[in-house]
């Protein structure tokens, strides 16, 4: 039987499984956009198998928050302070991000050029992570955003947009960047979990 830390804040459990959330959501976005880019093929069995990483990861992440019942709940004030303010600018790099995805839309359907959108919005996701990193505190981030950023743009200079297998026609950017950026994502999911794990004693450090 595994036994918790009182001495470990539920907030702190909590926090690592909200992460796991969003690395379970994303990712799984991410892997319905490179199967779409193969344009149907093994699409019924890629969707599934995408589906169910990402149902494993939030079941991981529910573990979490169950878990975090038994600790305890009292913060500091200069804590409470802290939380707030991390969400305050947690929510304007996300605003921020999702206003750079819908000009990168725009501009790209705009100037003819649609099939940028995927590894550019690689590019601006992998971004995003650099400012998380130092405002969660989680060196693993900018792990996450700089391998983002490396495959959307080796992607773009040594991938060609399309390519042809027979008579079966892929978008190779959207599948490429979709299937890589959702194996990073679901990476960096099982390395949160991992941390929430070790907060509550369950692996070893």
């Amino acid at each position: 039987m595994t036994q918790t830390s009182s001495t470990i804040p539920g907030a702190a459990v909590r926090g690592t499984a909200s992460g796991v959330f969003f690395m379970a959501f994303f990712g799984t976005l991410w892997a319905y956009t490179g199967i779409m880019g193969l344009q149907g093929w093994g699409a019924p069995l890629l969707l599934v198998t995408a589906v169910a990483i990402g149902i494993v990861l939030f079941i991981g992440g529910v573990s979490l928050i169950r878990a975090s019942g038994e600790l305890t709940n009292q913060v500091s004030k200069t804590a409470l302070r802290h939380g707030k303010r991390t969400r305050f600018w947690f929510n304007i790099i996300f605003a921020a991000e999702g206003l750079a995805i819908a000009i990168t839309i725009a501009i790209s359907n705009a100037t003819h050029h649609p099939e940028l959108i995927p590894v550019i919005i690689a590019i601006i996701v992998g971004v995003h992570f650099l400012p998380l990193a130092r405002l969660f505190q989680v060196r693993l981030y900018y792990f996450t955003g700089t391998l983002l950023c490396l495959l959307a743009i080796i992607t773009w200079l040594f991938v060609p947009a399309k390519v042809t297998l027979g008579e079966h026609q892929i978008n190779a950017f959207m599948s490429v960047v979709g299937f890589g950026s959702a194996l990073i994502l679901w990476g960096t999911g099982l390395a949160i979990w991992l941390m929430g794990r070790r907060l509550l004693g369950i692996v070893p450090k």
